[in-house]
C-alpha cells in the first residue's frame, strides 16, 4: 500500500497561489503543473544584493541585516511555500522561484529571478575632460531600456539640458566646458515616463555578473558621469598601448585627447614602433600576454632609437610570474606597496622633467586619489634608473620604488607601479596631469633637445 500524500495549498510571498483547486491527491509518480500570472508593482523592491543596498562608505559597505554576511545568494525576489500533508502530517517547503530557460547544449537551465527597474540607463562615456582655457565641447549619450520618456541631464551648474517634447530611448547631449565651474563634477541622466519620474538619485544602470558556474548577479548603479575641467596640458599625440587585465586607461588616454593605437600580438610584429611618441603597457601586461618574450628586442630598439616606453605594474608572485625581460637595464619587481591613498609623496628630485613639463606637478596633484597610491614597486634596480618618488605606509620605512625612469640611448624607458588604472577611470585631476608628463618625457622641450 502507497504512501498518502495531499497537496493542501501554494502561496507566493504569502499570497494565495490564484486558481489554486481544493486539496489535491497526489498520485505515484505523477507530475502535476499549477500556472499563475503576476503583475510585479511599481513599489516592488528591486533585486539589488543586500551588500549594496547602502551606499558604500570608505573601505566598507553597510549592511543592515548582519545574519545576511556570508549568504553567497542573493535574496529570492519571490519564495514559494508548498504545503503538503503526508499520512496526517504537514509539512511546508520554501522555494525561491527561479527562472528556467533550456540550452540546446546543457538542458534545462535555472537562473535567479530578478526585479529590475521599469526602466534602467546609461550614460557614455563615464568620464569628459575639458582643458581649461580651451573652448571645446563633448558629447554623452544617455540609453534607456524599457519605457520610453523625455531624457533629461542633471548637473550642479545647470538645473537640467532636456531632450525634446517626444518619448524617446536614446538623446545625445552636448556639453561645453562653460557649463562647469568647479575642477570635477558629476553628471546624472533623468527620465520621466508615463509612470514614474526617475531623478537623478534614481537613475539605475543595470550590470551583472555572469559565469557558468555561478548563478547570475544582477546588480544596479545609480549611473552618471564624472566631468573634468582641469588645468590639462598635453604634448604628444600619437600613443601605442598594449591592453592588460580588466584595462580602462586606454579610453582615459582619449578623452585626454591622445590618438591611442591598440597593439597587440597580430599587429605588433607590423607595427613601426617610430611613429609612436609613447608606448605604453597596461597593468600585468607581461603577466597576462606571454607574447610579449618574443618582442624585448623590438621595444628596446623602439627606446633606443628615440621612442618613450612606460610599463605600469606587474606582479610578481607563485600565480603570475613576469617571466619576461622588461627593461633595458636591470630590476626586479618586489611586492612592496603603499596602500595609503593619502600617503605623504616626497618628490626626490623638482627638476626633473617628470614633475616640470608640460604641467608643473606639485603636492596638491596626489590629493584625491582612491585606494592605494601604487603596488608591485620596483627594486634592485641598476644604476642606470633615477627613483623620483618616495612615500611610505604610517609607522614604514619610505620606499623609492614607485616610479623609476632610465635613459636609454635616445629615449626613455618608465617603471610605475602608480595605480593609474584606478586613478585615471576615478578622474583624479593630479594623475592625469603626471601621466600627461610621463608621456611627454622625450619631447624637445622636456629634455632640452633642440
Amino acid at each position: 500500500m502507497g504512501i498518502f500524500a495531499k497537496l493542501t495549498n501554494i502561496t507566493i510571498n504569502g499570497q494565495p497561489f490564484a486558481h489554486f483547486p481544493s486539496p489535491t491527491e497526489l498520485k505515484k509518480n505523477t507530475n502535476y503543473s499549477f500556472g499563475k500570472i503576476f503583475f510585479i508593482p511599481y513599489s516592488k523592491d528591486i533585486s539589488q544584493p543586500f551588500w549594496l543596498k547602502e551606499k558604500m562608505d570608505k573601505g566598507h559597505f553597510h549592511i543592515e541585516n548582519q545574519q545576511l554576511i556570508g549568504v553567497a545568494d542573493v535574496q529570492p525576489a519571490y519564495l514559494a511555500e508548498i504545503n503538503l500533508n503526508i499520512e496526517g502530517t504537514n509539512f511546508t517547503y520554501s522555494l525561491p522561484v527561479k527562472y528556467r530557460a533550456t540550452d540546446p547544449v546543457k538542458g534545462e537551465e535555472y537562473q535567479p529571478l530578478y526585479i529590475i527597474p521599469s526602466t534602467t540607463v546609461n550614460i557614455e562615456p563615464k568620464l569628459i575632460i575639458f582643458k581649461k582655457g580651451e573652448k571645446n565641447t563633448s558629447s554623452v549619450n544617455i540609453t534607456t531600456k524599457g519605457e520610453k520618456g523625455h531624457i533629461g541631464l542633471q548637473g550642479k551648474d545647470f538645473v537640467s539640458v532636456t531632450a525634446d517634447d517626444r518619448m524617446v530611448n536614446e538623446k545625445q547631449f552636448t556639453l561645453s566646458a562653460k557649463d562647469f565651474k568647479e575642477p570635477s563634477e558629476t553628471i546624472y541622466p533623468t527620465i520621466k515616463t508615463a509612470n514614474l519620474n526617475i531623478d537623478s538619485a534614481n537613475a539605475y544602470e543595470i550590470k551583472t555578473i555572469q559565469y557558468a558556474h555561478i548563478p547570475t548577479i544582477a546588480f544596479f548603479n545609480i549611473d552618471h558621469a564624472k566631468v573634468l575641467n582641469i588645468d590639462l596640458k598635453t604634448t604628444e599625440k600619437r600613443i601605442g598601448y598594449i591592453v592588460g587585465a580588466g584595462d580602462k586607461v586606454p579610453e582615459a588616454l582619449q578623452q585626454m585627447g591622445y590618438n591611442v593605437t591598440l597593439l597587440t600580438q597580430s599587429n605588433i610584429n607590423s607595427a613601426n614602433l617610430s611613429g609612436f611618441d609613447a608606448i605604453i603597457t597596461g597593468v600585468r601586461a607581461y603577466n597576462t600576454n606571454e607574447w610579449l618574450n618574443g618582442y624585448y628586442d623590438k621595444l628596446m630598439n623602439y627606446v633606443k632609437n628615440g621612442g618613450n616606453l612606460i610599463v605600469q605594474y606587474n606582479t610578481s608572485s607563485n600565480l603570475g610570474p613576469v617571466k619576461a625581460k622588461i627593461g633595458p637595464y636591470d630590476f626586479t619587481i618586489s611586492r612592496n606597496r603603499i596602500t595609503n591613498e593619502n600617503a605623504k609623496v616626497n618628490i626626490i628630485d623638482e627638476s626633473h622633467p617628470v614633475f616640470n613639463y608640460p604641467n608643473k606637478i606639485t603636492q596638491k596633484d596626489f590629493e584625491g586619489w582612491v585606494q592605494e597610491r601604487s603596488i608591485y614597486h620596483a627594486a634592485n634596480w641598476d644604476k642606470n634608473f633615477q627613483p623620483l618618488i618616495s612615500m611610505a605606509d604610517p609607522g614604514e620605512a619610505p620606499n623609492d620604488g614607485s616610479l623609476i625612469v632610465g635613459k636609454y640611448g635616445k629615449g626613455f624607458f618608465t617603471y610605475t607601479g602608480l595605480v593609474f588604472f584606478r586613478e585615471l577611470p576615478a578622474g583624479v585631476p593630479g594623475a592625469y596631469r603626471l601621466m600627461a608628463n610621463l608621456i611627454a618625457l622625450n619631447s624637445k622641450t622636456a629634455t632640452g633637445k633642440k
